[in-house]
């Protein structure tokens, strides 16, 4: 009798498998499509917080909850301006202002300001001498529109972002991105091993005052 209960159970198992695979294949879709994605880094525009072959893990959920914040580092469909031929690409930048606020550069100490507040950016990448190019160019002072974000890479001077596209052709709506292009927050780069991180917000943005 027990040498029969075994064999059932095999059996059982067997039969079982193809839909233990399916519903785990499309548990694997719907978190892809819905909830968490992967990413890999293309570019140096966000050096050195993210190298070129870094791969981050992407909350897709998040943003259908509330609205994206300063500092967070995201992942959006690039405006048609933006793009390079590849319809549908894909950018990651930080978020430096969002609707209402004043973006402008720079203080005395060459720091940009958001609604008067200065930024302190020890993620700005540094050259092999350790010296930063916090402001990244010529001054510049704009609000942003409702509905819109300003967004800008780490590494200012190797990023096609807000800044740039602002240089080139004095639009606010061009050189911002719609809000609701955002495709998620990225929160963890988790390969190579050796890189693991959290993409936590920096302390400087706590100090923003609202519009």
């Amino acid at each position: 009798m027990v040498e029969e209960q075994i064999e059932k159970r095999q059996g059982s198992f067997w039969r079982e498998l193809p839909v233990l695979v399916g519903v785990a294949i499309l548990v694997a879709v719907l978190m892809r499509a819905f909830v968490l994605q992967t990413f890999f880094i293309p570019s140096p525009s966000m050096e050195h917080t993210l190298d070129i072959d870094d791969k981050v893990l992407v909350n897709k959920l998040v943003y259908d909850f509330r609205d994206p914040r300063r500092g967070e580092v995201i992942v959006f469909r690039a405006p048609k301006q933006w793009q390079s031929g590849d319809e549908g690409e894909d950018f990651i930048k930080r978020i430096i202002g969002v609707g209402g606020d004043r973006v402008q550069c720079c203080d005395a100490e060459q720091r940009i300001t958001v609604n008067g507040h200065a930024l302190v950016e020890p993620y700005i990448y540094k050259d092999a001498g350790g010296v930063s190019n916090e402001a990244a160019g010529a001054p510049f002072d704009i609000t942003v529109p409702s509905d819109r974000i300003w967004v800008m890479g780490d590494h200012r001077e190797a990023s096609a972002d807000s800044l740039e596209h602002w240089r080139t052709s004095q639009n606010i709506q061009e050189a911002t991105i719609p809000a609701d292009s955002v495709v998620g927050r990225a929160f963890t780069v988790f390969w190579p091993a050796g890189r693991a991180t959290w993409l936590t917000v920096p302390k400087t943005f706590d100090g923003v005052p609202a519009p």
